[in-house]
């Protein structure tokens, strides 16, 4: 107490948490663990006891199902925790400083979380809690489990709503059950049979996608930089150098050398002070050596995500140089074998020789690739990239293109047959100019505002949003193999679609040569995909795969009654498939005792979103009810969005910025804001997914890869 109350002022103290609420040195932990929806701090007047002391001020903030430590901290804790403390000593120095006495009621202290026991994840509970402690310990110091008998730390925790996915089984902890990893992380299964879905894991001191535990690593091939990231990585050294007081070089490990959480927060603010760049702590834990980080860092400027650039290397001579290219499917910015071992013979039609072999891709390899550009679509960094920065992605793949023109023109004369110099010129040259004119157009594509008749006494604003259409399946000729491929993608990707795309048969080398460039522009993986392949199998499996852009005769899609009858009975086995699958039937439900095919108004609650009933259209008197956490925005936009569906849809809100955010994210064609079922003969009005492209009132979408949302709100 001497020191206390040896400063004129006395002593005040930060505490993570709303006292006397987890009081302790892990509290912001234990408000995670503990599952509170209010997380927030505490400055109190210093006492003898334990976070004890009088407040003197508090704030809050609502805790997201996601958030962890670090995430609470950077956008609450830290920035308001300072100006926090300022107006506390500012008080103290006006004497207008309160003690308010804590009280004893909902008072709790939980001990530190240092030692390794506590760490430990039991399994044996619902997957929320695992879920909560899990985030509550990510990022330091982890909470850790065993993963076929080895220790490894979980992070990038989430609740999974999906049905279960196809993967490797392996054992979770010491004989607990079974975990799965599949190409989305490690599930863990809760003893409510509810799962958790593991994005990262620390095996041996490094951190790894969930997903890549158990596969080899691959080798890596350096990025090629511009004199402006070669500057990036050289400020980057003097960072690292600065922050770990040793000399810097490619394989220096920045957590080897001592370094702690202190240092990666330094390190993080440094990046984003000096470099424009905003990386997180995550990221240096995926890529803990110098030259790692650095093309990390390199590639978040580029706006792409980190990736390595590995492939079956084919090189040959020819034209009086070396040429090499890759001769394996391109599916989520790796190249891979097809599934089904097949392989094409690529001829020359020069002499007819064989130039090489190259696989094949299987309707299953189809697959994938459009899996991989569904998330690139929704949630990856294309889709969180701003149209700019997208024009600077193709802007320097079409540099890299020109930096390779002689090379691409040559693999397109073996390939093609064409004569060099047109395929220099022409192919080749054409293909560039194609790039560059669409890098142009992408942040010059915007909607318009619309008059419309008001709903006297109030008003509304009418106006239309231009937005990708999603994955687009591509088919290209053998005539101009590459410039065949620039047309269609340039002003697709332009648009911010991701890409399906198989080449001819007979000349898929620069289409192959092409994605190489792409990993090395930065291009995020999964933007684009190639398949090469035969068109009865590749092609036939991406013309007709339900996720490629939208078929309107898929035979799960339903427009609209069929006659009567058979739409009542429809109806009937509906509701049964509902209650079946264990949503509850609060109202109606049956046939009325009546001529006709009448049916009582029927209410389910309790739809989860795998549910049939939560998926498909009923068209008829039933209305399906699903809760959702309330202030959770993106989770329920993610599970609106999660329907092959997307005629309309509508928000009620008296918050401005959440309705326009609301009906910027939903995937519908038609969004209603404050008011439902609006239309106007000036508004364009009509769905996406399965739902229709097309519109039929306003003005139509004049570009092929754009699709045209149409917002009205009333006020």
């Amino acid at each position: 107490m001497d020191v206390i109350n040896f400063p004129k002022h006395k002593s005040i103290c930060y505490h993570p948490s709303l006292l006397p609420k987890h009081r302790g040195v892990s509290a912001i932990s234990w408000t995670l663990i503990s599952g509170d929806k209010e997380a927030g701090f505490s400055v109190f007047w210093a006492d003898d006891g334990l976070d004890t002391g009088p407040i003197l001020l508090q704030k809050s903030c609502s805790v997201e199902s996601n958030d962890t430590v670090d995430t609470l901290y950077n956008k609450f804790l830290y920035p308001e925790g300072i100006l926090s403390m300022a107006e506390a000593v500012d008080k103290v120095s006006k004497g207008t400083a309160p003690r308010i006495p804590q009280i004893e009621e909902g008072a709790s202290y939980e001990p530190s979380l240092g030692k390794k026991e506590l760490q430990m994840v039991n399994l044996l509970q619902p997957a929320l809690n695992i879920h909560n402690f899990i985030r509550g310990l990510d990022s330091a110091p982890g909470a850790w489990t065993l993963l076929n008998n080895q220790e490894v730390k979980l992070f990038g925790s989430s609740l999974w709503t999906e049905s279960e996915p196809q993967g490797q089984t392996v054992e979770i902890g010491e004989n607990t059950g079974k975990g799965i990893i599949h190409d989305k992380g490690l599930l863990l299964i809760g003893s409510d049979g509810k799962m958790v879905n593991i994005q990262r894991i620390q095996v041996e001191g490094k951190m790894i996608q969930a997903s890549n535990y158990g596969k080899a690593e691959k080798s890596r091939e350096s990025l090629q930089l511009t004199d402006e990231e070669k500057s990036i990585v050289s400020a980057l050294n003097q960072i690292w150098s600065g922050i770990l007081n040793i000399e810097i070089n490619k394989q220096t490990d920045f957590f080897s050398t001592g370094a702690g959480s202190m240092d990666i927060v330094r390190l993080v603010e440094e990046i984003r002070e000096k470099l424009g760049i905003q990386m997180q702590n995550e990221d240096l834990f995926m890529a803990s050596l110098f030259q790692e980080f650095a093309d990390a860092v390199v590639l978040k400027s580029r706006g792409g995500s980190k990736k390595d650039l590995t492939y079956n290397r084919i090189s040959l001579n020819a034209n009086n140089m070396d040429i090499n290219f890759p001769n394996q499917l391109f599916i989520n910015g790796q190249f891979v074998d097809s599934e089904h071992g097949k392989v094409l013979d690529t001829i020359n039609p020069n002499d007819e020789s064989i130039i090489c072999q190259v696989q094949s891709a299987s309707k299953a390899d189809v697959d994938k690739g459009v899996q991989a550009a569904k998330r690139a679509f929704e949630e990856g960094e294309w889709s969180k990239m701003n149209a700019r920065d997208r024009g600077t992605l193709l802007f320097r793949l079409a540099d890299l293109m020109d930096e390779h023109k002689e090379e691409l023109a040559t693999i397109e004369s073996l390939d093609s047959g064409a004569v060099y110099t047109l395929a220099l010129k022409t192919h080749v040259g054409m293909s560039i100019e194609t790039w560059r004119y669409f890098a142009g157009w992408c942040d010059k594509i915007h909607g318009t505002t619309i008059p419309i008749n008001h709903a006297r006494p109030n008003r509304n604003l009418t106006f239309t949003k231009k937005e990708p259409i999603g994955v687009c399946g591509l088919i290209t000729p053998w005539n101009y193999p590459l410039m065949m491929l620039s047309w269609k993608m340039a002003p697709c990707l332009a648009a911010g679609n991701t890409v399906v795309m198989k080449p001819a048969q007979v000349s898929p080398l620069t289409a192959l040569k092409f994605a190489e460039l792409t990993l090395k522009a930065g291009i995020p993986p999964g933007v684009i995909n190639i398949l090469p392949g035969t068109g009865s199998e590749t092609g036939n499996a991406i013309a007709h795969h339900p996720e490629v852009i939208g078929d309107p005769l898929n035979r799960n899609t339903s427009h609209g009654p069929q006659n009567h009858k058979a739409h009542f009975e429809k109806l009937l086995e509906y509701i049964s498939l509902g209650v079946k699958e264990g949503a509850k039937l609060e109202y109606g439900g049956k046939r009325i005792d009546r001529p006709g095919f009448f049916l009582e108004p029927t209410i389910f609650t309790n739809v989860e979103d795998h549910m049939y009933i939560a998926q498909e259209e009923s068209f008829g008197p039933i209305m399906v009810i699903s809760k959702f956490t309330s202030g959770d925005i993106d989770a329920v936009l993610k599970r609106a969005n999660n329907t092959e569906f997307g005629l309309a849809s509508g928000v009620f809100t008296r918050d401005i910025n959440r309705a326009l955010y609301v009906a910027e994210k939903i995937d519908a064609g038609t969004v209603f804001v404050n008011t439902y079922n609006k239309t106007d003969v000036a508004a364009p009005f009509g769905g996406f997914k399965q739902s229709g492209f097309g519109k039929d009132l306003g003005m139509e979408a004049l570009h092929e890869y754009l699709k045209t949302k149409c917002v009205t709100l009333e006020y």
